[in-house]
């Protein structure tokens, strides 16, 4: 069964709520004193505590850092919030921002002791930050001075998300939506206003659907949605899966309700009741196809993953006889495939889908004697109904070793035999 990590962001993402959730999840505690042993000459600590935010209990992670060159000095949330960069969830300190370079960042992650599972994750989410910069400021990405993920506690953060995805072992995360703030955040640049650039540029480069709240700040910072981006292989949930663990992160910031990410291990639910009964059926109208174009696509279509193909005759609009194509499909994670045959071997503009379910007969293939040799019989039954039909490619197969007979004859003589067993099985 297919695993997978679901990001669920109705209070936004952050980089240590997406630490909290993985180390709630079961993610290696161990892995995680390891990684900051390494980074120890950088002045990193953490602490992590169940607290509640409204009720609701998780984990809570915070990063420390003490010493002369480090970016933090001591914890002073809301004097951050009031005069340093927009880091709503992530205020692990008070910011003397640090600003690096990409190749400093990078520095940083490749002398820790790493996987190279982690360390190419780790360098994804900084590419993408870097990349989201770039554009915000017109510079390359070389150029991007860092000050969110330049101080030494987002840095930590990161490269704790990429040990714990590591030691899960998760290679498909979800991530539908991501729910935001409104109003304006005070940066280093100034009032900046939700979404914040670095923000706004991953959502639009990564396909990252965002949806706006009354909550008045930021609720997904550019780490939180840098994370998503690396790590997310799947736009949708599965259809039918179940729950495995739950993992709760909790965010630093009163927003008046629960602030938390909840992270969760799924597989696909392959126990529900006539699962291979659900399937999905994809439709479009067409009048401007030619039927060679159409004869394609329909081996296009099946080639892509479909049980079966229909070109049904319709009337469309402005009186245009056209035709309507529908192609099932048994296995859900075809569906696009099939959906992009569709639209690049026809003329059609748009693809409907919807969920059916189907009642199959139980299907069984038996081999029966007869004197034009040993033919190939589907039996088909649902509960007193039986029925028996000989395959195709075996009546070919026969006729053409029988010439003098027809496709109909041994096609009538197979299913007679049969028939005629099967009324005698029973009768025994």
């Amino acid at each position: 069964m297919a695993k997978y990590l679901y990001l669920e962001g109705a209070s936004g993402i952050s980089g240590d709520m997406t630490v909290a959730a993985l180390l709630d999840l079961g993610g290696s505690r161990e892995k995680l004193n390891a990684l900051f042993a390494d980074l120890h000459s950088l002045g990193l600590h953490y602490a992590l505590e169940r607290k509640n935010s409204y009720s609701i209990s998780g984990l809570d992670f915070q990063v420390f850092v003490h010493g002369k060159d480090a970016d933090h000095t001591e914890h002073h949330e809301e004097s951050y919030h009031e005069n340093h960069e927009h880091h709503n969830h992530e205020s692990h300190g008070h910011h003397r921002h640090a600003h690096r370079h990409l190749a400093e960042v990078f520095e940083i992650v490749d002398q820790a002791k790493l996987t190279p599972r982690a360390k190419n994750l780790a360098h994804r989410i900084f590419e993408i930050i870097a990349e989201a910069e770039a554009k915000a400021h017109g510079v390359s990405k070389e150029e991007v001075h860092f000050h969110e993920v330049g101080a030494l506690d987002s840095i930590a953060d990161i490269l704790a998300v990429s040990v714990l995805m590591d030691d899960l072992g998760i290679e498909n995360t979800v991530v539908e939506s991501l729910h935001e703030g409104s109003g304006e955040v005070l940066t280093q640049h100034g009032a900046l206003p939700v979404s914040v650039p670095a923000v706004a540029n991953i959502a639009a480069t990564y396909g990252i659907a965002l949806q706006k709240t009354s909550v008045k700040g930021e609720m997904v910072t550019p780490t939180g949605i840098a994370i998503a981006a690396a790590l997310r292989t799947k736009k949708r949930l599965p259809e039918i899966y179940q729950i495995e663990k739950i993992g709760i992160g909790l965010g630093k910031r009163d927003f008046g309700k629960a602030n938390f990410l909840r992270a969760m291990i799924l597989t696909d639910a392959v126990t529900i009741p006539d699962k291979k009964d659900s399937i999905r059926i994809l439709e479009a109208n067409i009048d401007d196809s030619t039927p060679e174009e159409l004869g394609l696509a329909m081996e296009k279509i099946f080639a892509a993953g479909a049980v079966d193909v229909n070109f049904i005759p319709c009337q469309m609009k402005k009186n245009r006889p056209g035709i309507l194509l529908k192609a099932i499909v048994s296995e859900m994670e075809k569906a696009e495939n099939v959906a992009n045959a569709i639209l690049r071997y026809t003329t059609t503009i748009g693809v409907r889908q919807y969920a059916a379910r189907r009642i199959c007969m139980e299907r069984k293939i038996q081999e029966v004697p007869t004197k034009y040799g040993i033919l190939q019989v589907k039996k088909c039954s649902w509960k007193d109904i039986v029925r028996f039909y000989p395959e195709y490619e075996s009546v070919c197969e026969a006729q053409q070793k029988n010439p003098a007979a027809t496709f109909r004859e041994i096609f009538d003589e197979a299913r007679r035999i049969a028939e005629a067993s099967f009324t005698e099985e029973t009768a025994v």
